[in-house]
């Protein structure tokens, strides 16, 4: 180190090193922290900072680089940038916030007035499980009693029990409306669908890739079902969609009866 260098660096506060120093601790460290460099540097206020600098191409026994005098009362940590997970996009969220939820194959085995809420239906619903279960839905103004005997519908299953005016419903009819809410259509599974079968959203081959749907309490305590209703509509030609993912079972697509690019709740 010639005399100027030397000077610049003495009343920068700096250390340095030789290269015959950093070859005894190359030598020193494990192999895999051979390119591990540790400086320490003062300021004016005699405080001391640890700077590191982990360079994978640097070889601490080659000579030590000339010290720009100007630059001496800093070091600069280069460090190569930890490997960090992508965010999840917006649409990465409302995929993962329907694969939570458990949309199942209804049939609607009776239904009739409640006898103390006159917007409410009750029905007995069978969604594939030993027992019927007992949906209240508020139906009354916009489909005729008659025409929900018998029929195959979509329930949405993994919603808390609810008591609605003494009765507790347990699970919700998903349907389609306008943006007045003036007409409301229950959305309807193919024919041919089967009770109890969980409805998903995608193509036939994402069938497969459905994980588990989350318990009722954590749909609840995470605003699941409100996260994602916005979210789902009717196309032109009346398929239920999600985003453009139709909402699928074994034997097709979920459509409405004549609402078109109208919200589903």
């Amino acid at each position: 180190m010639n005399l100027r260098m030397a000077a610049a660096v003495a009343k920068s506060g700096a250390f340095i090193f030789s290269a015959s120093v950093l070859s005894s601790s190359q030598r020193m460290l494990p192999p895999s922290r051979s390119n591990f460099l540790s400086l320490v540097t003062g300021n004016n206020a005699g405080l001391l900072r640890h700077v590191s600098i982990f360079t994978p191409s640097l070889s601490l026994s080659s000579s030590s680089p000339a010290v720009d005098p100007e630059k001496s009362s800093s070091a600069i940590a280069m460090a190569e940038p930890a490997d960090e997970a992508p965010s999840p996009t917006p649409a990465d969220a409302v995929r993962e916030a329907a694969a939570a939820l458990d949309i199942r194959v209804g049939r609607i085995i009776r239904a009739w007035r409640h006898p103390e809420a006159d917007s409410l239906f009750v029905e007995e619903v069978d969604v594939g499980e030993a027992e019927p279960r007992t949906i209240c839905s508020g139906l009354v103004n916009y489909v005729p009693l008659h025409n929900l005997q018998d029929i195959k519908v979509v329930v949405l299953a993994n919603l808390k029990p609810r008591n609605m005016r003494g009765i507790k419903s347990n699970g919700m009819l998903m349907a389609a409306s306008d943006a007045p809410h003036e007409t409301v259509e229950l959305l309807l599974p193919p024919v041919d669908s089967v009770p109890g079968e969980r409805i998903w959203f995608g193509s036939e081959e994402d069938k497969d890739k459905q994980p588990a749907a989350a318990a009722p309490n954590q749909v609840q305590k995470k605003k699941i079902w409100e996260f994602l209703q916005p979210h789902l509509k009717t196309t032109d030609e009346g398929v239920a969609v999600l985003g453009h993912h139709p909402m699928r079972t074994s034997a097709g697509v979920i459509t409405c009866r004549s609402l078109k690019n109208a919200s589903i709740s």
